[in-house]
């Protein structure tokens, strides 16, 4: 079974290729994955506090992602894999940091 096609529309043309076999999900997914696991990784060396501050940082993070995907649907231009690719990173890096400072404020207050 291929979950992959349940949380991502893998375009063909809007995903990345390596020797003819598609990846199981599209740039912009591949980038927020990406995001997601780098942030983690170096989230385990570097902490930080989970403030407001840093609330807030996350969601101007998850901006370029919506601008990028959002003006692309509605039409004025057509977005790149390049361009899907990075503002998923960044937009993975903002969820994350953006679901940690979440769940820790509800575990705190529990």
């Amino acid at each position: 079974m291929n979950i992959a096609k349940y949380i991502c529309h893998r375009r063909p043309e809007r995903s990345f290729f390596i020797k003819d076999h598609q990846f199981p999900v599209c740039a912009r997914c591949t980038g927020f994955y990406a995001g997601l696991i780098a942030y983690l990784i170096t989230n385990h060396f570097i902490r930080h506090a989970y403030d407001i501050n840093i609330l807030m940082i996350s969601i101007i993070l998850m901006i370029p992602v919506a601008i990028d995907g959002f003006t692309q649907y509605f039409g004025p231009r057509e977005s790149t894999n390049g361009l899907r690719f990075i503002t998923g990173f960044i937009g993975g890096i903002g969820l994350i940091i953006f679901l940690k400072t979440i769940l820790r404020w509800i575990l705190y207050v529990l």
